[in-house]
């Protein structure tokens, strides 16, 4: 059976709990008001795309392309 990759949302809302900084903090960075991530965080809101970029370069995530039923793969680099 395939293995179901969690949603971009998920991860970034596991990212915001494992990170040392806290909400306070990632609002402050973000400038992404602390209700707002507070309520993204327990699941009750989404945000904008704009908002996910900020919080993803705060937390150091980026995006990695799987391909069906692989499991992601280190990128090399071009020469």
């Amino acid at each position: 059976m395939a293995r179901k990759t969690k949603k971009i949302s998920d991860q970034i809302r596991d990212a915001m709990k494992a990170s040392p900084l806290t909400r306070y903090r990632i609002s402050k960075m973000t400038g992404i008001d602390q209700t707002a991530l507070m309520r993204f965080e327990r699941g009750e809101v989404g945000l904008l795309l704009d908002n996910i970029d900020k919080l993803a370069s705060v937390l150091g995530l980026s995006v990695v392309k799987m391909h069906a039923g692989a499991e992601a793969q280190p990128r090399r680099g071009r020469k």
